[in-house]
């Protein structure tokens, strides 16, 4: 019987995987070749990179391995003991691989298990810290339209996108906010939690023909065990590195549209911040890895709005230039970190057991590590 019952299962995934690799590549294709050659000439835009000095090249480079390192806070910060050049090297293996295959992100986080296993972490302690770094990302993500709104009202006219965009921000906001806070209350709470959750990915679940999950109740009261402490001793840490994160990658996106020569009366940088919150959330959206195309076209369409022709081209050179740096430059220093991680036996120890492997259900879908740094 479970011989028979686990054979679809491992049948399917390889034809999930290889349609899932398909529709991304088909997105991408048709993004790059179909879409954006309308919004702007790529000689136009081939034409503006070229045109950046030295020195613009090297600020930018510069600010896009700052933008880098400012998760390795995150990390250090929700998993004690974890070191700093260990923070680097999973951190940079598992966007690596996120960025560069279908269905990364997941592959990403086994990545990340087996790194810090080999450093003596508990699968209880990885769990942990993947879930709660992906539930603060998440608050700032859903935090950041409702920052924007009233400074691009201060500015200029707001279109109801970004208000319905926001109030959905908020919405969502608050019941992540009270759902994370009632289960860290009590276990019955918690319990209560884990079992709403629980129906609600059931339901989505059973839309894409995969079996429910279960167990989430239990899940959730031993989350909730383990993540009081960490929270109550690193709460604010973990807030400011999140934050710095962020607003990191955000000023690497406006340092190139500036390097480009788009100025702040064509684009001001409170518009590029709304465009940022805009991608941010659509970038959640699983469709190619890393968001390839996608998070081009969301920055190009947020951006383009009421410039001529020129400035649309340099928006263009911008965001791809942009996307060169946080997306493409992490996979070979990924690469790089995997053989370090291979190599480099003094940082070995025995985990204490062998708990949850990667696969394992969790009441809170993990947030892959290089999703800060990679969008």
């Amino acid at each position: 019987m479970t011989g028979t019952s686990e054979t679809p299962e491992r049948r399917g995934l390889p034809v999930r995987r290889i349609v899932q690799a398909i529709i991304s590549i088909a997105v991408v294709v048709g993004i790059f070749v179909g879409i954006m050659p309308q919004i702007a000439d790529y000689g136009e835009v081939w034409t503006t990179i070229r045109s950046m000095t030295g020195i613009e090249i090297v600020t930018l480079l510069a600010a896009g391995l700052w933008n880098l390192v400012t998760y390795w806070f995150v990390l250090v910060a929700v998993l004690p003991g974890l070191t700093y050049p260990q923070a680097a090297v999973a951190n940079q293996a598992s966007t690596a691989i996120s960025n560069s295959l279908p269905g990364g992100g997941a592959l990403g986080v086994g990545v990340t298990y087996a790194m810090y296993s080999s450093w003596g972490f508990t699968g209880a302690d990885t769990t942990r810290s993947i879930v709660v770094s992906g539930i603060w990302n998440n608050f700032i993500k859903l935090g950041l339209p409702i920052l924007v709104l009233p400074l691009l009202a201060f500015q200029e006219d707001v279109d109801t996108a970004w208000i319905v965009a926001s109030m959905v921000g908020v919405i969502v906001l608050a019941a992540v906010i009270i759902g994370f806070w009632l289960m860290l209350r009590s276990d019955r709470l918690a319990a209560r939690v884990g079992t709403l959750a629980e129906r609600a990915a059931s339901a989505l679940r059973r839309l894409i023909r995969r079996p429910p999950v279960t167990g989430w109740d239990e899940r959730a009261k031993k989350f909730r065990g383990e993540t009081s402490g960490l929270l109550s001793q690193r709460w604010f840490r973990l807030t400011i590195s999140a934050i710095v994160s962020h607003v990191s990658l955000y000023v690497v996106l406006l340092v190139a549209l500036r390097h480009v020569g788009v100025s702040e009366s064509e684009v001001s940088w409170v518009r590029v911040l709304a465009a940022f919150a805009f991608v941010r959330l659509i970038s959640a959206l699983p469709i190619t890895p890393g968001g390839l195309g996608v998070v081009e076209l969301g920055y190009t369409a947020a951006l383009s709005i009421g410039v001529d022709e020129i400035t649309r081209a340099q928006i263009v050179a911008a965001i791809l230039v942009f996307r060169f740096i946080t997306f493409f430059l992490p996979i070979p220093l990924g690469a790089t970190s995997y053989v370090i991680w291979r190599r480099n036996k003094s940082w070995r120890k025995r985990a204490p057991d062998a708990e949850e492997p990667p696969g394992s259900q969790s009441p809170v879908e993990p947030v892959e590590f290089g999703e800060v740094s990679g969008s």
